[in-house]
Parts: C-alpha cells; sequence; structure tokens
C-alpha cells in the first residue's frame, strides 16, 4: 500500500459553517476512547502492521461517520441537516483501503426514514463532500478498490441496507446503480414490498417483486444483502439470485440467539451460493456466553463460529460502527430501526459504553489483525477475512 494521500481535509470545508449550514459538534475520530490494548508482542505488532499495508482491506459494513457529541438531543437535528462530516482523520490511519458505506438513513424527514428523496439527498450530500477532496474516490469497481490500494487513497463503496425506497418501481434499481449505489439490503427489520424483515412475527418470503428485482440487481451487477432479512426471505433470496448474495453484517445466531444473528440454515446457504458473511460488532449485536461484556473477544467468537461452519473463504467483517458514541444512537433511534425488539429479546447481557476493540472504523480492522496474529492464524487466512473473501465475490457479483 502506497503511503496515505491525505492531505487534512475536513468534511464541508469548502462552506462557511454557520452561514451555509447548521453547525454541530462532532464527536473526534481519533482519540476519543483510550486504544484497546491486544496484548501483542513487538514482532507481533510489526507482523500485523506488514499484513495491513500489503493486503487491500476492505470494510464490508460501516457508517463512517462522526455523530455528533450530544447524540440523544441533537441526532434527529443533525440528521435531517443532511451534511454528515465524514471521519477522514480516523479513516486515513485505520488501514483501510475500502468501505461499504450504507447511506439512507441521513436526512430524515419521514417518520421511519429511508425514503427516496431522503436517500437520494443523503447521496447527493456524500458525493458532494468527496468531489472537493482527493483522498476518498467512489468506487464503482474491483479496479477502484485495488486503485485505491496501490494510491494510498480510500474507496467509498455506496450502499443501502433496505430496498423500501424503491417502492414498486423496479426502475428505481437502475437509477439508484447509475448514481453509484454498487449493493442494497432486500429489507430492513421491517417489511416491504419485496420481502419480509427480521422483526416480523411471520415471514412471507420474497415476493414476486422481490423475484423481479433480484433479476433486476444481478443483471446490473448491484451485490444482495440479506442482513436485516428474515430468513425465509434470506433463503428465497439466495436461492432467486444467480449470483453470490452477501449477509454484510450480522453473527450466527448459534451463538447468540436472538433475531438479528443468522440461523446456521441462511449462513450456510449463502456460503453455498458463493457469499460470504461479514462479522458485526454494533453493540449488544454479536455477544457470545463466553463474553457477555460485549467486546472484540466475542465479536470473535462469531467468527470463530462461522468458520468452522462454512470455511473461512466464506467470512470476513463488516463492523458496523461510527465514529461517535453508538450507544447514544440507538438510545434515539433503535424504535425506528426496528433494533431494539430483535436484541432484547436475547438473552441477557452485560451493558458496556462501548464495544472495546471494535467501537469505531478507525481502529476495527487494525485490532481485528492484531488479534488474528495473536492467536496464531497464519498471513493467508488473514489477508483472506480482511479483504480477500470480498473481492473474490464481488468480481462474480459485479
Amino acid at each position: 500500500m502506497a503511503p496515505s494521500r491525505y492531505s487534512g481535509y475536513q468534511s464541508f470545508s469548502y462552506l462557511e459553517a454557520g452561514t451555509d449550514y447548521t453547525e454541530f459538534a462532532l464527536s473526534a475520530d481519533v482519540d476519543r476512547l483510550p486504544e484497546h490494548d491486544l496484548g501483542l508482542a513487538e514482532d507481533e505488532s510489526a507482523r500485523a502492521e506488514r499484513l495491513l499495508a500489503d493486503t487491500v482491506v476492505v470494510s464490508l459494513h460501516d457508517h463512517p461517520v462522526r455523530l455528533p457529541r450530544h447524540a440523544r438531543t441533537e441526532l434527529l437535528d443533525w440528521n435531517r441537516e443532511a451534511r454528515l462530516a465524514y471521519g477522514y482523520v480516523g479513516l486515513s490511519r485505520s488501514g483501510l483501503d475500502a468501505v461499504f458505506d450504507n447511506l439512507g438513513w441521513g436526512a430524515c424527514e419521514s417518520r421511519n426514514g429511508w425514503k427516496w428523496d431522503d436517500v437520494i439527498t443523503d447521496l447527493g450530500m456524500r458525493f458532494c463532500d468527496f468531489a472537493h477532496q482527493d483522498y476518498v474516490i467512489r468506487a464503482e469497481s474491483v479496479a477502484d478498490i485495488r486503485r485505491a490500494h496501490a494510491e494510498g487513497r480510500l474507496a467509498v463503496v455506496a450502499g443501502l441496507e433496505g430496498a423500501a425506497l424503491i417502492e414498486n418501481e423496479i426502475d428505481r434499481l437502475d437509477v439508484l446503480y447509475g448514481l453509484g449505489v454498487r449493493q442494497m439490503g432486500i429489507a430492513y427489520s421491517d417489511a416491504n414490498a419485496l420481502g419480509s424483515g427480521l422483526r416480523e412475527h411471520g415471514d412471507g418470503g420474497l415476493t414476486s417483486l422481490g423475484r423481479r428485482a433480484v433479476r433486476r440487481m444481478n443483471q446490473l451487477g448491484m451485490a444482495i444483502d440479506v442482513s436485516h432479512s428474515g430468513d425465509r426471505t434470506a433463503l428465497e433470496v439466495i436461492e432467486a439470485s444467480e449470483r453470490p448474495v452477501l449477509i454484510t453484517h450480522a453473527g450466527a445466531r448459534g451463538v447468540w440467539d436472538t433475531p438479528r444473528m443468522k440461523p446456521d440454515e441462511v449462513i450456510r446457504a449463502c456460503a453455498e451460493s458463493g457469499g460470504i458473511i461479514g462479522i458485526e460488532a454494533a453493540p449488544y449485536t454479536t455477544v457470545s456466553p463466553r463474553h457477555r461484556r460485549h467486546t472484540i473477544e466475542s465479536v470473535m467468537d462469531h467468527f470463530r463460529y462461522c468458520v468452522d461452519l462454512v470455511g473461512i473463504e466464506h467470512v470476513a467483517f463488516g463492523p458496523d460502527t461510527f465514529f461517535g458514541d453508538h450507544l447514544d444512537i440507538h438510545h434515539v433511534m433503535s424504535q425506528k430501526w426496528g433494533v431494539a425488539d430483535t436484541i432484547r429479546s436475547g438473552p441477557r447481557f452485560e451493558t458496556v459504553e462501548a464495544v472495546a476493540g471494535m467501537e469505531n472504523p478507525g481502529e476495527c480492522f487494525r485490532n481485528i489483525t492484531r488479534w488474528l496474529v495473536k492467536h496464531g492464524y497464519p498471513d493467508d487466512e488473514i489477508t483472506a477475512v480482511i479483504g480477500g473473501n470480498v473481492l473474490r465475490v464481488l468480481e462474480k457479483v459485479w
């Protein structure tokens, strides 16, 4: 990897804060919390840094924006402003070469969000910010991701967590593809016209419109995600798709029994399609019986389980993190997003202030790599799970 080309740009600095837009005090994207100590020896740390530098490192799912410091009182107003500042400094130190950035939850004027106008506004604002700097590039192909690695830049893949915004207009998929979207979830927790979400009590499966959408996404070369889909819907999406399907951010229900996690049947079907599961780390998702206090250790319990279940070639990471207090966001948005009832319906867990070791997009992949080194994984397996597996699948999907 070439040295980072980041030169100090901050989001929307081409405008005058307070005059052209409302300014909020934002969370720091570096050093907000103490660095997590995994206890590596000097040679182990050097090996981890070498692997990060030599590998095309890809986060399959994150939200690399800086949350307001006072998110519990300011989140909705900040969200409606639609100027979600990127954590450029933190990302430049992250070891990442590419990140799947799932948009559409910004600019939420509607009570339930993710409407067409919300998403187009969010997408346009994000890309306008990118157009005024030279570190991040909009990634629309595997070649873009490899170029970012070679040039010391960051490739950002635009994605959406659910497809409710297309309503019954299949051609909106073409519009989104034309605007740069390269990955989309079928449903985000609630059911929509394509299929059922994971918080529905009854899963009606993939609808007729959903099957048309899967076919169109295959034709376009848009990656399909079933992270927030119901189990039956996920299985029927995988069966209907002619290309590998992704679970971009989830964990194993065999480790932690909540609807937010995926059962063995879905994880196996995803792998058999040629796809992968990205292990996530949003608070209180990938907890484990061995580690009920959510940290990198409980996240890696899900990693090991999935590796044993489907093989290391079908496992990656989609941490699903922000720069700032993720728990504050859950406090404000969990009912709107349908998160609370799919997490707290499971076994008891210990409360945390942050997921130690997996707290933000700037630290996740460095700590994942260090953990894998510490636990004796060989170089080829580490490079596979921190980026190689994602690239292999994208070559088939895009």
